[in-house]
């Protein structure tokens, strides 16, 4: 969802990258509530973070706890930085409908968008 965020929004000054630790595919109802914003994420892939160990990065940031815990180490000036945002699936597992558990992404869509609105200046800030 960041990396919709960011291309979305962001993308004259921020070129995005994606990754995680694991790899999963693209989760369908993350899909689902990036739709509704009007973002399409349906093409996006998930990536493992080995394959941008030649890229350099002026910042790496990490969304999730278990990504900043794991996070591998990024060689270069790459300043890496974490902003913790809940985990939509952990959210959403306990959910009795499925708009309920739309509700626990869209929630985090929607405070990762205004994360990224802030995007670079917050970077700078921290």
């Amino acid at each position: 969802m960041a990396e919709g965020w960011t291309r979305r929004l962001k993308s004259d000054v921020i070129e995005p990258y994606s990754a995680g630790i694991e790899t999963h595919g693209l989760n369908e109802n993350a899909v689902k509530v990036m739709a509704e914003a009007d973002v399409d994420i349906s093409g996006q892939r998930s990536k493992h973070v080995s394959e941008f160990k030649d890229t350099k990065f002026d910042y790496v940031i990490t969304l999730c706890d278990h990504a900043s815990q794991h996070c591998p180490f990024f060689p270069g000036k790459a300043r890496i930085l974490h902003f913790g945002f809940e985990d939509p699936p952990k959210l959403a597992q306990n959910a009795k409908t499925e708009q309920e558990a739309l509700n626990c992404y869209r929630r985090v869509r929607d405070e990762i968008k205004a994360f990224v609105e802030k995007l670079p200046e917050v970077l700078e800030n921290h």
